[in-house]
């Protein structure tokens, strides 16, 4: 499974680095390249050509911050494709795209557009704890607790899966399935705010680093590789820190441009 870094950070936002500026940008995961977790980003990452090649989007939940460029996508694609995209989310959030985004007055129907017979996007319901097959990968969404209605997902190819872990604060569901799946190959996990942030991060039901070694204790399988990401960006750097210190072996901070082969 090869999984493009578009966007890894829970805000966008200009940063320094140790060669430059440095442009965090919202969760976009391109797998295999035809099948994007999340659409944080996505024009600003992928040349068109890319683009036309996307063929699923699956959605955790409806923050702007995790559909931010699907608009983006849609106008790009306009004329350029033969097939809708295939938007997969739970119910709650194909709803909500269509009452709050796509409702024609804050964008376009692109579900309806430019010919209700052959639009942009086409959606696809999931269910939570059944693995929908999408691009040859089996997506499978198991709920989260976060502050809207969220999954995490289950990603397989053949032997090999992936956990990727959507926006969450304590939870259980979802490290009981990773517990006992076969070939897991990583876990990608949150981790937004600083340990000394532990009461907004309780609030805004997301993890911090110390809270992210409790969730991934329960799963009990320690030397699976853990790739933290959504890491605010005005914290990055303490973040990254805290993540360094913790007792997990196999533990990296992830950043825009890294592409991964699982």
């Amino acid at each position: 499974m090869n999984v493009r870094v578009l966007g890894c950070h829970g805000s966008g936002q200009l940063v320094p680095g140790e060669n430059g500026p440095v442009q965090c940008g919202t969760c976009g995961f391109l797998l295999n390249d035809q099948l994007l977790v999340d659409a944080g980003t996505i024009g600003s990452r992928l040349y068109l050509e890319e683009q036309r090649r996307i063929r699923v989007v699956v959605l955790t939940h409806l923050h702007f911050d995790h559909i931010r460029e699907l608009p983006t996508l849609a106008d790009n694609l306009v004329g350029e494709i033969d097939e809708p995209v295939v938007i997969a989310a739970i119910p709650e959030v194909l709803d909500g795209l269509r009452t709050h985004i796509f409702n024609g007055r804050v964008y376009p129907d692109f579900f309806r557009l430019p010919d209700p017979a052959r639009p942009v996007f086409r959606s696809l319901e999931l269910q939570v704890g059944r693995e929908t097959l999408l691009c040859g990968l089996g997506v499978t969404p198991i709920r989260v607790n976060h502050v809207v209605p969220t999954v995490g997902f289950l990603l397989r190819e053949g032997d090999c899966t992936v956990l990727y872990s959507g926006d969450t604060y304590h939870t259980d569901e979802l490290w009981q399935a990773a517990k006992t799946v076969t070939g897991l190959k990583a876990a990608f996990i949150e981790s937004s705010f600083p340990d000394d942030m532990a009461d907004l991060a309780r609030v805004a039901k997301h993890l911090t680093p110390a809270l992210l070694a409790e969730e991934f204790a329960k799963m009990a399988r320690p030397d699976v590789p853990v790739y933290a990401y959504h890491l605010k960006p005005r914290f990055r750097e303490q973040i990254r820190q805290e993540l360094g210190q913790l007792d997990i072996r196999r533990l990296t901070a992830l950043e825009e441009g890294q592409t991964l082969v699982l």
